[in-house]
């Protein structure tokens, strides 16, 4: 089956930058939402990939019109998806979020769509069940900046139909992207697997006054030759989500001090509106980070 129609669920920072990445590639994406409140602010979000498409993909007027013309938004479920191929789930990293999720969706979703979890943290075999089609499931985790950031790994779980993940890896290849293959579930995935390490490590150094958080970033960036640190790819990733996956990861044997992480980076940031990019203020303000000042590198 050649996906053509495709649902995002989920309008947020990555939701839309995957459902603006495959509208540009020309299949039809309905992005689905919960109330009009969080579909105008999908909209929001999707404006600002025009600019940026425009820009970096020096994508002309006409093509991103197309590019819109290819979008539209829903926030009755069983509307969005009624002639969907594929549902691609991109809300909180909560279990109890995408259980409730995925069973309201095996009620009125066509019994041929295909249904794929973006989480970064979680295995497809954990909502296997409440999918009702455990066969025609599995991850799809994009990384963000889709625009330049190309890959798109993909991970069944043992009861994953082969046809069904084939069909998905040529859908990743049909919208532009490299499909990274997984033989195994892992719950990190390949990327972030290597990158919870590099980020951890950072925030327990801050916790621990160590350092601050622009040291850190500053011995990275001198060293390696980055264009950020740590602390730039986490205003990236959004500090809600930075403080599930801390959460998370502190119910591990060995890692019971990331719970003090979580807690100050709810806090310091959360508490405080600073969410990263999306919301202009992390731990660097935005849209002019220090990290991109003349002589940060320097500690000048």
């Amino acid at each position: 089956m050649a996906i053509e129609k495709v649902v995002i669920a989920g309008g947020g920072t990555m939701g839309s930058q995957i459902a603006f990445q495959i509208a540009y590639s020309g299949l039809y994406v309905t992005i689905y939402d919960v109330n009009p409140a969080a579909s105008a602010a999908a909209k929001r979000r999707v404006a600002t990939w025009d600019r940026t498409y425009m820009r970096e993909r020096k994508a002309t007027p006409a093509v991103i019109k197309t590019t819109n013309d290819h979008l539209r938004y829903a926030t009755d479920l069983e509307t969005a998806v009624e002639d969907a191929d594929l549902v691609i789930e991109t809300v909180p990293e909560v279990v109890g979020v995408k259980n409730e999720f995925y069973a309201q969706l095996a009620k009125v979703a066509p019994q041929e769509t295909i249904f794929a979890t973006s989480t970064s943290t979680m295995v497809p075999s954990q909502f296997a069940a409440i999918t009702g089609r455990p066969g025609k499931f599995l991850a799809l985790h994009f990384t963000n900046h889709v625009w330049v950031n190309h890959l798109a790994e993909v991970m069944g779980h043992p009861g994953t139909d082969p046809v069904v993940y084939q069909e998905v890896v040529a859908f990743v290849r049909r919208i532009g992207m490299v499909p990274i293959q997984l033989q195994k579930e892992h719950p990190a995935y390949i990327l972030n697997a290597m990158l919870d390490s590099f980020l951890s490590t950072a925030l327990m150094l801050w916790v621990e006054g160590v350092a601050d958080f622009e040291t850190i970033d500053r011995t990275w960036m001198m060293a390696t030759g980055a264009m950020r640190g740590p602390f730039a790819v986490l205003d990236e990733i959004g500090l809600q989500t930075a403080y599930q996956l801390m959460l998370g990861a502190s119910a591990e044997p060995g890692r019971e001090g990331l719970v003090t992480v979580a807690h100050r980076i709810k806090i310091e940031l959360i508490d405080n509106h600073r969410l990263g990019q999306e919301t202009g203020a992390g731990f660097y303000e935005y849209p002019h980070p220090a990290f991109q000042r003349k002589g940060f590198v320097q500690g000048k």
